[in-house]
């Protein structure tokens, strides 16, 4: 399986010709779900779903289908034979990538600011999106994709996350609101330089990739 990484939460996992993408928001280069079998959303915040582009994506490209959340879904009048509802539990398949469903809430901003809806997306038992949340997969993870900045996150947290997770390899996303010296701060509190999280922590630049195995 190979990740790319893209602008802020979206990635990419390719495995035997299919092609998944995650979260293309308002952060990330259309070009992403380019070729792309289905586009999966966790939620309905902009830097996780931008409705104008995704719309383009779906006219441009027939045969590419959406896995959402009921809120998102909503959104989407008009191509709902696309889109899927999904929720905590559910299972379903792109191209022989298999993908099960975990988490319902998004983590909480604040009390005065309502929750809303979250889903996670675990590929083949082995990598684990959790979308805005620190949703603990059903079991031990290859692979955690990490948020690591956002206005909900605390580094304390993510490491506490990270541990409860039982990842062996940690890969960050959710990182367009950290400068150069943010991001340089979290990857040494969340990697070597902290207390530690017993996971390989491996970050990658816009459009780099990592074969999973």
């Amino acid at each position: 399986m190979r990740l790319t990484k893209f602008g802020h939460a979206c990635v990419r996992l390719e495995h035997e010709g299919a092609a998944v993408v995650v979260d293309p928001g308002s952060f990330t280069d259309p070009a992403a779900v380019v070729g792309a079998d289905a586009v999966l959303i966790t939620h309905e915040h902009v830097d996780h779903f931008e409705e104008a582009r995704l719309r383009a994506a779906l006219e441009a490209d027939p045969a590419l289908r959406v896995w959402t959340n009921a809120a998102v879904a909503r959104q989407l009048d008009g191509v709902a034979s696309r889109v899927t509802v999904v929720g905590e539990g559910d299972a379903f398949e792109v191209g022989g990538i298999g993908v099960s469903v975990h988490g319902e809430w998004h983590a909480v901003i604040h009390p005065e600011i309502p929750r809303i809806g979250n889903v996670g997306f675990l590929f083949d038992g082995r990598v684990f999106h959790p979308g805005d949340a620190l949703t603990v997969p059903p079991h031990p993870v290859e692979t955690l994709l990490l948020p690591f900045a956002a206005p909900w996150t605390k580094v304390g947290e993510l490491i506490d996350y990270v541990r409860e997770s039982g990842a062996p390899r940690v890969v960050p996303v959710h990182d367009a609101l950290l400068s150069p010296a943010g991001l340089a701060v979290h990857t040494r509190l969340v990697g070597a330089g902290g207390p530690g999280t017993g996971a390989e922590l491996r970050t990658l630049g816009e459009g780099e990739s990592a074969d999973l195995g």
